[in-house]
This record gives C-alpha cells, sequence and structure tokens, in this order.
C-alpha cells in the first residue's frame, strides 16, 4: 500500500528491540517498553510557512530517528503497525 502523508506529518515504523539483554537474559514481551527508535517509511511536502510557501522537512525515508515514547497516533497498514508523527514531534536523528 502506498502512503503520502500530509504537510508536516512522517510514517514512522518502529524498531524493533533486544528480545534478550547482553548477559542473555530474555525480556518477556509484558516487561518490555515501547521502542523509541522508529525508521522512516514515508514523509509529507513539508511544513506551511505564514506566507503559504513550503519549507521541507528535515528527515527523509530511510532515516532511523527518537521519538517520544507515547508520540504520535498508531496505525495498522497491511498488518504492521505503524505511527504518523509531526516533525516537532522527532527528537533526533540518529547518525550511524
Amino acid at each position: 500500500m502506498k502512503l503520502r502523508p500530509l504537510a508536516d506529518r512522517i510514517v514512522l515504523k518502529r524498531v524493533k528491540e533486544a528480545e534478550t539483554t547482553k548477559g542473555g537474559i530474555i525480556i518477556p514481551d509484558t516487561a518490555k517498553e515501547k521502542p523509541v527508535e522508529a525508521e522512516v517509511v514515508a514523509v509529507g511536502n513539508g511544513k506551511v510557512m505564514k506566507d503559504g510557501k513550503f519549507r521541507a522537512l528535515d528527515v527523509k525515508v530511510g532515516d532511523i530517528v527518537i521519538i517520544g515514547k507515547w508520540s504520535g497516533t498508531e496505525v495498522k497498514l497491511d498488518g504492521i503497525e505503524h505511527v504518523i508523527v509531526r516533525e516537532e514531534d522527532i527528537l533526533a536523528i540518529v547518525n550511524r
């Protein structure tokens, strides 16, 4: 399914966290927290400024970003969980 968010909205797919600790302990589902890292799947055209022009977004498809645990709106598309956030909800871009 093709999805194009509007304005300064961004579609993200949360990055799965490790199933075990570094010491080899398996983490049960009930103890896991929501991941804060996510991959950018789609971006909108940009933020509309007061003069009516668009300002391009700072993120692009494929970037790994940091978001708040409870940021955005969760949606399920083709059986995959996604989060739709505004650009201002993204805290940082991860450089690897």
